[in-house]
């Protein structure tokens, strides 16, 4: 076995610039000890009702990294918070992926920005088609094994499909030389699928995570990537100094709190009402609803414009594709019961 096989996959698939970079050391991360803190150019004027808000945060909130680790079971040195799972996307495809060189590799129908997001970086992108059934297809490793980066969302955007999670670890023992990227941004709708707790066992998987769905934080932009140190590490070095804004350190720890992982699970479980209510409406309307697993329907219609008339007509706005294989398709994301009648309200109408 050569020697870069003996190294952590981290550091065989990482840009190579990279391994020798030394990160930026910003004021808040060298720190330091007193009680007058000159060493970052901030103002001395906090003239915010806000405490703290005329200094720079912290790069990565300690307080915010140990709540995010105990709700989701994941050592802290395990974690790293961003701007959503979009800039995590971001921030993986910066560290291992040489532009004009190297690849990644996805199943679609899937979320578009994993793809914009290599594209953005002159990254290939292989886009591998999921089954009639949205599951991964045979042989995909083969297909894509020069990928530095693997995406698959699951429970997956924009279809709500979901892969078992001995599908999932099957993929990932299947790429040992890709980083296998899990993104469970609905995970909360669907979470005895989380493969979070499999981190300590494969050394190439990332799974990715955000408070934009099911915590109601969407507007904060809150994310985190979770991986082995070795991966945290080279993430670390592409970083932005301060990620996380303050404001959003503190509504994010609020709803990580126990009170507010009470309040998200009540509301999960109140949105599904509503998602089976919408699934039996547009069922006996006649269009082809695919099950869900995150706070969202997919249904399939057979005049498409017809709907998507009617919908702009009562006020309605939803999600259509101009995608081939999503052509006759419409997303409709859950909503307050309020919404859902109206929703349900106008599709009673299209039936008479």
């Amino acid at each position: 076995m050569t020697d870069s096989m003996n190294m952590p996959i981290a550091a065989r698939l990482a840009r190579p610039e990279l391994l020798e970079l030394t990160p930026y050391e910003s004021a808040r991360r060298i720190g330091g000890q007193g009680d007058v803190w000159i060493n970052a150019n901030e103002s001395p004027f906090n003239n915010n009702e806000l405490d703290k808000l005329n200094r720079y945060p912290e790069c990565q909130p300690v307080s915010l990294i140990n709540a995010y680790a105990d709700y989701s079971k994941v050592s802290a040195d395990n974690i790293v918070t961003c701007r959503g799972a979009d800039e995590a996307i971001e921030l993986l495809i910066r560290a291992f992926c040489v532009p004009a060189v190297d690849s990644i590799a996805c199943f679609g129908p899937t979320y578009g920005m994993y793809a914009i997001s290599a594209k953005t970086f002159n990254i290939g992108v292989t886009s591998l088609t999921l089954t009639d059934d949205y599951q991964l297809p045979n042989a995909f490793a083969q297909q894509v094994e020069n990928a530095k980066l693997v995406f698959i969302c699951n429970p997956n955007n924009p279809t709500g499909t979901i892969m078992d999670k001995d599908t999932i670890e099957a993929a990932i023992a299947a790429m040992p030389n890709a980083i296998v990227v899990i993104d469970e941004a609905y995970i909360e709708f669907s979470a005895q699928y989380s493969v979070a707790d499999l981190i300590p066992k494969y050394p190439n998987l990332v799974v990715l995570r955000t408070l934009s769905k099911a915590f109601a934080l969407a507007g904060a932009r809150c994310g985190f990537l979770m991986a082995n140190t070795d991966i945290i590490d080279l993430i670390m070095r592409v970083i932005a100094p301060y990620p996380v804004p303050l404001p959003v350190q503190q509504v994010a720890e609020k709803a990580l709190s126990a009170n507010g992982i009470s309040l998200m699970q009540q509301q999960v479980e109140a949105l599904k009402v509503q998602g089976n209510k919408l699934s039996a409406t547009l069922t006996e309307f006649g269009a082809k609803v695919l099950p869900a697993n995150g706070n969202f329907i997919l249904a399939e219609f057979e005049d498409v414009e017809r709907v998507a008339d009617a919908l702009k007509q009562a006020g309605i706005v939803a999600r259509a594709y101009k995608d081939n294989r999503l052509a006759s398709r419409i997303r409709f994301s859950f909503s307050s019961p309020a919404d859902t009648d109206r929703l349900i309200a106008t599709f009673n109408t299209l039936g008479k």
